[in-house]
This record gives structure tokens, C-alpha cells and sequence, in this order.
């Protein structure tokens, strides 16, 4: 049965955007969900109104110097205090390895939080709005590098080690520096559907329209990160999907016994060699639809997965979805 397409009502445009700098963040924090919602302006229809306004402010407005050392014009908040506010993006960055916390801002985050519709964070800029007591008890995502830190600093928070954006009501944080550009996709997605996100998404030519609950890391990138031993190995199965990547032949190829690779395995990488397999396959299954038009029984061939049964089963137990649907969601070929 084909699925009924889904109707997005239109929100009165144009929903104002109040993105925040200071001296010493992070250039793409800014720049990246700034030029995702100006391309999603820019895919309007002929006439139609801007579906975005976009403020770029600072505490005292002038030129701020981002970390690359580029400057960026900005508004002072202070011109903001009678401005509606649809969404409010805190970015991060800092010179150094402790994340200043610049009290302007924090003081107008907190002054306006309780009425904006959705307030977010980039990076670090999860420091800024916990220092705006805003985190408090939600579920939160930061740059990898800073997790323990932000923990340190903030124990009342749920700070998640993986994911690439969370959304915890109208609170969306975001990991490392381009995961901004993910975030900022899912919110243009949520104004006005999966079809203007996936366009914005291909005309800054973003290598996929990720999910939030994907990791910061392909799986074969977080595998090396955990443990080098393995190097080869992962790389091997990487671009061996289709062939037995069972244990013992698994084994084989890294020159161990297969009871003693798998304990191994298991130590260093934190997860079984079969669950890894699982991951990596799912993983290039979801690329393979996002990016091609290939049948379902061919992407199933080519990614391990044998049939498209088996395909089916594995988005269902890994993804709680069919692949059907994440192509419906997530292809940039569809029109």
C-alpha cells in the first residue's frame, strides 16, 4: 500500500531567526545553520516571502572575531530585548581548553528562553545555555571532546556521547562544529517538511541529510577511535559487506583463534564482532537509499543483507522503521 503523503501546514512567514557570536567561537557554527536556512529562502517559490529572517547578534554588536580569525558584523542583543523570537541558535568555540562563558549572553538566553519556540545550541554552545540554566535535568548533545567537561561542570545534565543532534522538546542541542548544519536541516524539516529540508540539503551539496540519533562517527570511524588494533580489519569489512564476515573468518584475517579474537574484540572495541558487522551493514544499507535508486534487492545484496527480507528485519530491529520509508524520508533523488 503506498503511503499517504504527509501535509506540513505552513507556519506564517518569515519565522526570525536570532543566531549569537561572540569573539572566539567556532566560524561553521554560525556560518553552517546560517547558510542552511538562507538556501531554504533561497528555494522559495518565485515571489513568495522569505520562509526565514535571520539576525546575527553579539553583547555589543559591532565586529566580533570568530576563532578562525574572521570577522563577522553583528547586531547588539540589546536592540533584540522587544524583537519576537521564533528560534534562538547559541553557538560554540573557544580559544583555549575552557569554554568563557560570556555573561551578555547568558544574561539574554535566560531573559528570553521562557518565549521563544525552540532554543538550540551548536557545539560548546551547550555551555552557554547551561550557564543560562537551561539544560538542567534534559537530554543533552556536545562536541565528543567536551563531553566529560560539560559533565564536570554541569552534573545535572544527561549529556549523550554519540548523537549527532537531540531534540528534548523545543530544546535542540547539536554536537561538533557541521552537526549544526544537521540540526539546522531538521528545523526547516520541521516547519516545512522533509521535501525543503532535503533540497536545502542538496544545494550546499551536504554529503547526506543525517538523523539526529545517528552517531558522530560512522562505525567504522568510532570502531578505530576505540581501538587501533583493528585498523585493517574494520577498513577490510568495510568495503567487504557482502562477503562472510563471520567470527571464524573474521578471525582468520586478523591471524588470532577465533575464541581468542573475540574476547579481544569485545575488550577493545566495546561491542562483539557481530554487532559491529551489523552496524556497518545497516549503515551502508541506509547510504545506499539515500544516495541511489538502486532496488531494495540489490541494496540488500550488496550490503550483506542477502534479501530483501532480511533488509526489512534489520531496519526494523536497528532503525524501528522499514527502508521504504527512510528513502521516502531521507533520498536526494526523489523529486
Amino acid at each position: 500500500m503506498a503511503e499517504e503523503a504527509i501535509l506540513i501546514p505552513l507556519p506564517q512567514a518569515p519565522l526570525r531567526v536570532v543566531l549569537l557570536a561572540y569573539d572566539g567561537m567556532n566560524l561553521l557554527d554560525l556560518a553552517g545553520p546560517l547558510q542552511a536556512l538562507t538556501t531554504a529562502n533561497r528555494d522559495a517559490a518565485p515571489g513568495a516571502a522569505a520562509r526565514y529572517e535571520t539576525i546575527v547578534a553579539s553583547g555589543e554588536g559591532g565586529a566580533i572575531v570568530t576563532s578562525a580569525g574572521l570577522p563577522v558584523v553583528t547586531v547588539a542583543i540589546a536592540t533584540l530585548f522587544d524583537v519576537s523570537i521564533d528560534t534562538l541558535i547559541a553557538p560554540g568555540g573557544c580559544i583555549g581548553e575552557d569554554f568563557a562563558v560570556p555573561p551578555a549572553l547568558r544574561d539574554f538566553i535566560t531573559e528570553r528562553a521562557a518565549s521563544v519556540r525552540r532554543l538550540c545550541s551548536v557545539c560548546t554552545g551547550a555551555f552557554l545555555l547551561a550557564a543560562a540554566g537551561q539544560l538542567e535535568g534534559r537530554r543533552v548533545a556536545t562536541h565528543w571532546a567536551w563531553l566529560d567537561r560539560l559533565k564536570t561542570r554541569h552534573p545535572g545534565l544527561d549529556v549523550d556521547a554519540d548523537s549527532i543532534f537531540i531534540r528534548d522538546g523545543n530544546l535542540w542541542t547539536s554536537a561538533g562544529v557541521s552537526s549544526g548544519i544537521d540540526l539546522t536541516l531538521a528545523l526547516i524539516e520541521e516547519d516545512y517538511g522533509p521535501r525543503i529540508a532535503i533540497d536545502a540539503a542538496r544545494q550546499m551539496v551536504v554529503f547526506m541529510k543525517r538523523a539526529g540519533g545517528q552517531s558522530q562517527f560512522s562505525v567504522p570511524l568510532a570502531a578505530q577511535t576505540k581501538d587501533q588494533g583493528f585498523v585493517e580489519l574494520h577498513a577490510w569489512m568495510a568495503a567487504n559487506l557482502a562477503a562472510d564476515l563471520s567470527v571464524g573468518q573474521l578471525a582468520a584475517r586478523a591471524g588470532m583463534a577465533p575464541r581468542t579474537f573475540a574476547r579481544a574484540y569485545a575488550a577493545k572495541v566495546g561491542r562483539t564482532p557481530a554487532k559491529t558487522v551489523e552496524l556497518m551493514r545497516i549503515e551502508a544499507a541506509c547510504r545506499a537509499l539515500e544516495e541511489t535508486d538502486l532496488p531494495l534487492k540489490s541494496i540488500a545484496q550488496r550490503t550483506g543483507h542477502g534479501d530483501e527480507q532480511n533488509l526489512r528485519r534489520a531496519f526494523q530491529r536497528q532503525l524501528v522503521t522499514n527502508p521504504a520509508t527512510h528513502r521516502l524520508r531521507f533520498s536526494s533523488l526523489l523529486p
